[in-house]
C-alpha cells in the first residue's frame, strides 16, 4: 500500500505505471547504492584536486576508489540495486548526454584528410587490437574492450562498448587501466617527441588527437605544441569520439545477427543499444545551436560526473583478486594496441599531410 496524500491508502497497484517504477526501485533499495556511487564520484573529484591529479580523468579516479572500497570495506548488501542502477540506466542516460560535446562542424574542420586518417587508424587498431588479443590468448571481450578503449576514446568507450560486449567487470576495469597507462604515457612522450617529427602545429594536433585514447590526454598533449596544435588536437579527438556511435551499432549488429545462429540461438539475446541514437540525437540538437552556452556547460559537467558514478559503480562490482587472474597477458596487448595506434597515424599523417 502507498499513502495517499488526502490520508488514504492507495494500492501501489492502482498508481501509474511511471510511479510504480518508483515505488519499485526504492523497495528494491536503489537508493541507498546510488548514493554510495554519487558520494565515490564526488571523491574522485576531490582526489582531483591533489598536486599531480589535475590531468587524471576523474572517470579513472572513480574506478579505482570504487575499487578500493569493495576489496578493503566491501559492497554492502543493501547498496546491490543501486549499484547495478548506476550501471545500467545512469550509464546509457551519460553516454546520450556525451553527444552535446560533439557537432557536425567540429567534423568539418578536421577535413576530408584529416578525417579520413582518424577513421582508418581506428578502425586498423580496433580490428587489429582484436586479432592480436586471439593471437596472444587474451579473452575475446576483454580484447574488444581494449580495443574500443585504444582506439576511440579511453574509458568512456569501454563502459559503452560493454553494454553489447558484456564482458566482466573485471575486464572492464582492466580495460580502463590499460587505457590509461598508455594514454598516460603518449600524453608525456608526443611533447617530448615534437622536435623531432618535423611536424607543424596541423600536424601535431592531428596526430595526438588520433592516437591518444583520453580527451583529457589529447589536450594537455596537444596544447603543448601551440595554441593551434592544442585546438586542432582537440577538434580531431572529438570527431573522433563522434565515430563511438556507429562502433557500438555495428557491434550490437553482429551479436544480434550472430544470436539468430545455430550455434548461438541457445544464448540470451544481445542487448540493442538503442541509447546510441539518444547520442546521435544530442550531436544533431548540439549542431543546431538551440542550446544556451549556460546550459550546455553546466550539461557537460553534469555528463562526466554521471559517467564517474557508473565507473564508481563498476569499481563497486571489481574484485582484484579476478583481476590478477588475468595475467600480463592482457596488460601486453594493451601496450601493442598504444604501439600501433601511435605509429600508424604517425606514418599516415607523415605521408599525406607533410
Amino acid at each position: 500500500m502507498v499513502d495517499h496524500p488526502q490520508g488514504a491508502a492507495v494500492p501501489a497497484e492502482a498508481l501509474p505505471a511511471r510511479h510504480k517504477r518508483v515505488v519499485h526501485h526504492l523497495r528494491e533499495g536503489v537508493v541507498p547504492g546510488l548514493a554510495l556511487t554519487c558520494v565515490i564520484a564526488a571523491a574522485a573529484y576531490a582526489v582531483r584536486l591533489m598536486p599531480g591529479l589535475g590531468l587524471v580523468s576523474p572517470l579513472v579516479i572513480a574506478i579505482l576508489v570504487g575499487m578500493a572500497f569493495h576489496n578493503l570495506v566491501g559492497t554492502p548488501r543493501a547498496a546491490g540495486a543501486g549499484v547495478k542502477f548506476a550501471l545500467r540506466r545512469v550509464l546509457r542516460f551519460a553516454i546520450v548526454l556525451l553527444g552535446l560535446q560533439l557537432t557536425f562542424a567540429q567534423v568539418r574542420t578536421v577535413g576530408l584528410v584529416g578525417f579520413s586518417i582518424v577513421a582508418i587508424t581506428l578502425a586498423a587498431t580496433f580490428f587489429g587490437t582484436r586479432w592480436l588479443g586471439r593471437l596472444m590468448g587474451v579473452d575475446a571481450k576483454l580484447s574488444e574492450l581494449i580495443a574500443a578503449g585504444t582506439a576511440v576514446c579511453g574509458a568512456s568507450a569501454v563502459i559503452a562498448t560493454n553494454t553489447v560486449t558484456r564482458g566482466s567487470d573485471e575486464d572492464v576495469a582492466y580495460a580502463v587501466a590499460c587505457v590509461t597507462v598508455f594514454g598516460s604515457l603518449s600524453m608525456v612522450l608526443m611533447p617530448a617527441l615534437l622536435p623531432f617529427t618535423g611536424f607543424d602545429a596541423h600536424a601535431y594536433g592531428l596526430w595526438t588527437g588520433a592516437s591518444i585514447h583520453e580527451v583529457a590526454q589529447v589536450v594537455a598533449a596537444a596544447f603543448q605544441g601551440g595554441q593551434q596544435a592544442g585546438e586542432f588536437g582537440t577538434v580531431a579527438k572529438l570527431s573522433r569520439v563522434m565515430l563511438l556511435a556507429p562502433l557500438v551499432l555495428g557491434l550490437g549488429a553482429v551479436a544480434l545477427w550472430r544470436a539468430r545462429g545455430g550455434d548461438d540461438a541457445h544464448h540470451a539475446r544481445p542487448p540493442v543499444p538503442w541509447f546510441v541514437f539518444g547520442f546521435i540525437a544530442m550531436v544533431m540538437v548540439n549542431s543546431a545551436g538551440v542550446i544556451p552556452v549556460e546550459v550546455k556547460s553546466t550539461l557537460v559537467t553534469l555528463t562526466t560526473f554521471l559517467l564517474a558514478v557508473a565507473l564508481g559503480a563498476m569499481g563497486l562490482e571489481t574484485d582484484i583478486r579476478k583481476l590478477r587472474m588475468k595475467g600480463v597477458r592482457p596488460l601486453m596487448l594493451g601496450a601493442a594496441a598504444w604501439l600501433f595506434i601511435s605509429a600508424l597515424s604517425f606514418i599516415l599523417i607523415a605521408t599525406f599531410m607533410s
